[in-house]
């Protein structure tokens, strides 16, 4: 590991590897707890596989922005660490499977070379900030959405108060009123908004997906662009406080948000407003770097089959808001592409657009500033490398997670089902390849990575079965979900369960009838207009299992009889923490509070300061089996248990103690004094617990 001391310039990221390194080290050598490891891997990008004794990377790539050098970096890694197959996440990052835990450190710093990072990809954080994939060229968009992802991005990558939350956090940017970032199911969602010459953002507030999705509510129809980061701010300590930390079921803001209200929620944000370092926080989006676009001259091409070239044209080219310049989108099978190909597509778009992909939330690469009179040359160039599939974001590019392939959690196959039925799709239903308006998407589980629940038409992977107990896969199938632009949408009905086999069979019936009655609507219209029942009515004889064949116990893409494996869910599973360990992890935060205290930055110190005094309270309480759900929570049981019969002295509540940062601003003194303060409190903790130990 000494290599890193002197081939990364960033000390910052330098500690952070070495750390990862040390952590498993001692995790190798007994000397850490499996389930403290596992959090902190998960903060750094390394998840669990279902495969035992290998791990998924997964690769963190702000609003999708990848560049040449950045892909080849990625292919490099890919090929010494790993299998050669990229794929594209709903969340436009990049995972790469099949990585020995002990080489994870040296795989983050070859990709830290082109400053890309796997720091807090996965885990109880705010995970990859994602965006419109057309933002900066949009012909609708009234600015570029990109400079303010990526200063919040900036903003939360480290940050202490975003570390260690009780779940996940979700940003999404809209580039404009068609909201393709889903605001609504997102715990905040920003729409670009112009208003009075300012520009700004309309302000989504608490939506997610999962086994029960919520529709986010309106914070705000219009927030000035310097007051998102602020916002979020406080928007993340109330979560870290108030959210729910040992069910995980009820661990997501759109859980704290039903329980408290959304006007309970703002008188919140108002109690940490002081914590808050920042009232103002004003993005130069000036500064955010410009497209420089190749200088080649144009190769002459013969275009062989011109039907098949004015066929791809009218699926996969995107307009540009720049005159003379296009974008061009590659649909991309289940997200899943190579490192030989890859290379060869990040040399092409070097030399002869400007350097830059971006990866949507649909699995795909968008190719932004190809200049128009390229475009018969780039066609010719993408059908070599087997890039000129027709459907882009239309009905034929199904979105599916990776289900029972590598995840932990897939219940049934979800890129099985979905090849299949791109193939019905292609092969008897081709007016849809070029059809926008049906979006298919599938899951594996109900956790909807592959966001399932908010498709026209989604399929969900579970398990039936029958009167005689055997199991076999089986897909619930959705129907009328979908997003009306402006942080509007519709979440999915769930109407029936099938047999996975019988998936195929179900979508036919699905289209028959919308061809048969749908009269030129769209599809969720004329979901709406028929009701749940009446698919549920035509769908229903394919859920009967009383003559279920050999073949429906074998899943999509298996040869092998079916088996319901379920493992440990990592996307932000629980931590069960021993006393020591908690005491222990307190010591390290004051050791962070005291490091940020000596680099000036007082709101950092302020916050490690207070999260050790929440972590060793909790210690303390989780020794005498209390309930330790929420910060909140374990601050006024604290109190309770030891406080107030006088078990421990403070010379006043813990209460008191602890939210003083919700009283005071950030300053150099309250931050100076408020670490006095958290030391002195471990100290008393650590005097109980060594007495109480002595009387046990």
């Amino acid at each position: 590991m000494q290599s890193f001391r002197t081939e990364l310039e960033n000390p910052t990221v330098e500690k952070d590897i070495i750390e990862l390194e040390a952590k498993i080290r001692q995790f190798k050598e007994g000397k850490l707890d499996e389930e403290k490891f596992r959090s902190l891997r998960l903060a750094r990008g390394v998840y669990g596989q279902r495969q035992e004794g290998v791990q998924m990377i997964r690769i963190k790539l702000p609003y999708g922005k990848v560049t040449s050098d950045q892909l080849r970096r990625i292919c490099d890694v890919s090929d010494e660490y790993s299998t050669g197959r990229l794929h594209i996440t709903t969340r436009q990052d990049i995972q790469i499977h099949y990585v020995d835990l002990e080489r994870t450190p040296e795989l983050w710093a070859q990709l830290e070379q082109d400053d890309i990072t796997l720091r807090e990809a996965c885990g109880n954080t705010v995970r990859n900030v994602t965006a419109s994939e057309t933002a900066g060229i949009d012909a609708d968009e009234p600015f570029d959405v990109s400079p303010y992802a990526h200063a919040l991005f900036q903003y939360f990558l480290r940050n202490p108060i975003s570390q260690e939350m009780g779940r996940k956090f979700k940003v999404s940017f809209s580039a404009s009123e068609a909201d393709t970032g889903l605001s609504y199911m997102h715990d905040l969602g920003f729409i670009a908004k112009i208003k009075n010459g300012v520009r700004g953002f309309k302000v989504m507030l608490a939506g997610g997906l999962g086994s029960q999705p919520r529709h986010a509510d309106v914070l705000y129809d219009f927030l000035p662009s310097d007051k998102i980061i602020p916002l979020m701010d406080g928007v993340v300590r109330v979560f870290d406080s108030y959210g729910e930390r040992k069910s995980r079921a009820k661990a997501r803001m759109k859980f704290l948000v039903r329980d408290v209200g959304l006007e309970g929620f703002k008188n919140l944000l108002e109690e940490v407003r002081p914590a808050v370092p920042y009232t103002s926080y004003p993005i130069d989006a000036d500064a955010y770097p410009k497209a420089i676009v190749a200088e080649s001259a144009v190769p002459k091409v013969n275009i062989q089959d011109k039907e098949a070239f004015e066929a791809w044209k009218s699926t996969n080219l995107v307009p540009q808001k720049q005159e003379g310049y296009v974008a061009i989108g590659i649909k991309v099978l289940l997200g899943d592409f190579y490192t030989d190909k890859a290379r060869l597509l990040a040399d092409l778009v070097a030399k002869y657009a400007a350097s830059e992909f971006r990866l949507s939330l649909r699995q795909n690469i968008l190719i932004p500033y190809v200049k128009e009179d390229l475009v018969p040359f780039f066609y010719t160039e993408l059908e070599k490398l087997g890039f000129v599939e027709k459907g882009y974001n239309k009905a034929l590019d199904i979105t599916a997670c990776p289900g029972t392939d590598t995840c932990n959690l897939g219940i049934a196959s979800s890129t099985g089902i979905a090849e299949e039925l791109e193939r019905v799709i292609k092969t008897e239903y081709p007016q849809y390849i070029a059809n926008e308006d049906v979006v298919i998407k599938i899951s594996g589980c109900m956790n909807a990575c592959g966001q399932h629940n908010m498709a026209n038409i989604g399929f969900q992977g579970m398990s039936i079965r029958t009167k005689d107990k055997l199991v076999a896969p089986a897909l619930q199938v959705l129907l009328g979900g979908g997003n009306f632009g402006n942080g509007e949408g519709r979440f999915a009905d769930k109407v029936i369960k099938v047999p996975s086999k019988r998936g195929p069979e179900a979508l036919r019936l699905i289209l028959n009838d919308f061809e048969a009655h749908g009269k030129g609507a769209k599809f969720v219209d004329y979901y709406a207009e028929k009701g749940e029942h009446y698919f549920y009515d035509f769908l229903k004889p394919l859920s009967n299992i009383e003559r279920l064949t050999q073949e429906d116990f074998i899943d999509w893409g298996n040869t092998k009889r079916y088996e319901k494996a379920i493992g440990i869910g990592e996307c932000a599973g629980v931590v069960i923490d021993l006393i020591a360990t908690l005491l222990f992890e307190s010591e390290e935060k004051i050791q962070n509070a005291q490091s940020a205290f000596e680099e000036g930055k007082w709101a950092a110190s302020i916050y490690h300061s207070y999260a050790s005094m929440v972590n060793s309270a909790k210690a303390l309480l989780t020794a005498e089996n209390k309930k330790t759900n929420t910060h909140v929570g374990i601050i006024k049981s604290f109190d309770e248990v030891f406080v107030a019969p006088g078990n421990i002295d403070l010379r006043g509540s813990f209460e008191t103690l602890a939210l003083q940062l919700n009283k005071n601003k950030p300053t150099e003194a309250f931050a100076k004094n408020y670490l006095l303060d958290a030391k002195r409190f471990l100290e008393k903790v650590e005097a109980y617990r060594k007495l109480e130990l002595e009387h046990a």
